[in-house]
């Protein structure tokens, strides 16, 4: 049996649970898959040629276009191969939600910077758990020092 590469690849965007979003240089969304309308609730024809602003807070929106702006312009991104960013997100009824995601840069034939596709996946019920332990845990009365007892 041989391995069909490009089904293969065709079924996991299909079918993947996180969301797998590619956007050009100027930040238009071009690549929208089943996981991003799951996570975000834009379909497909919602999303194509939007601007990534659809899925970014208004007040982290200046940060993004800089450091888009930037990674586009020098091939070079702040975050290293792999490296997993968590920031917080909007879904299309504008709720916030967090989201873990890694980024992989494409170039053209020249090595020029042509856009960004990020996988991404929603982490907010891990994120509001660890903010409630954190708060318990500051809550927390002070055990005394040796040196107190």
């Amino acid at each position: 049996m041989d391995f069909d590469k490009q089904a293969f690849a065709t079924a996991l965007l299909d079918t993947t649970p996180d969301a797998i979003i590619y956007a050009d240089a100027q930040g238009k969304i071009l690549l929208w898959n089943k996981g991003a309308e799951r996570i975000f609730g834009f379909t497909e024809d919602e999303a194509i040629s939007q601007p990534l602003d659809i899925i970014i807070p208004e007040n982290l929106r200046a940060r993004h276009h800089a450091g888009h702006a930037k990674t586009m312009r020098t091939g070079e991104t702040r975050y290293g191969a792999g490296e997993t960013l968590a920031v917080p997100a909007l879904r299309k009824d504008g709720s916030r939600i967090s989201v873990e995601f890694t980024i992989v840069l494409f170039r053209d034939a020249a090595g020029m910077m042509v856009g960004i596709a990020a996988t991404m996946r929603d982490v907010t019920a891990r994120f509001e758990e660890l903010r409630t332990l954190r708060r318990r845990v500051a809550a927390l009365p002070e055990a005394p020092t040796p040196a107190q007892t």
